[in-house]
């Protein structure tokens, strides 16, 4: 019978790291599964908006929708995710990470603040919804359909007229004290 040319000691080392290995991944699988179990992760693959109030920062979003004229006829889904599969969840999965990001760290705006990017989604969303309204004033009378946003004047449409959740406008007389 042969025996292993190579040392003992060698053939347990290997094994070791093997093992230091399995148990790094298994306690990185389990925090993450944690987290996402925590975190409520399945839910963010829905559509449904209590979806989006899982982090205390969209509390006032979420609470400001429901009184808000949008309530009955728009989720958070329609207005500020892109209609077609891959860009809804392309969309979902940049925002889901930059919010999950600065939630961890604590850099983000209080009242949260949507960006230029989402922005532009809300005006296609806008646009899409009411195209018969609007078809006239964007098609006809303006060259660039970005050239004022809906949001602009009906800031209050999807979140009604909270302080500070009412656009850049409403915002700006509040910290002006401006009436």
């Amino acid at each position: 019978m042969k025996h292993s040319t190579l040392p003992l000691e060698a053939g347990g080392a290997g094994r070791l790291r093997a093992g230091i290995l399995a148990a790094l991944l298994g306690a990185l699988a389990g925090i993450g599964g944690f987290t996402f179990d925590y975190a409520e992760g399945f839910s963010y693959f829905s559509a449904a908006p209590r979806a989006c109030a899982n982090c205390h920062i969209m509390t006032p979003q979420y609470e400001s929708w429901q009184k808000a004229s949008h309530h009955s006829h728009a989720t958070c889904v329609d207005c500020h995710l892109p209609h077609d599969l891959i860009g809804k969840y392309l969309a979902k999965a940049d925002n889901g990470y930059r919010h999950s990001k600065a939630f961890t760290l604590q850099n983000f705006p209080e009242p949260i603040r949507i960006t230029e990017k989402n922005s532009r989604i809300l005006q296609r969303n806008c646009l899409a919804c009411h195209h018969e309204m609007v078809a006239n004033l964007v098609e006809g009378g303006m060259a660039d359909p970005d050239a004022v946003r809906c949001a602009h004047c009906h800031a209050g449409a999807g979140h009604g007229e909270r302080t500070g959740l009412g656009g850049p406008e409403k915002a700006n007389r509040h910290e002006r004290n401006v009436p």
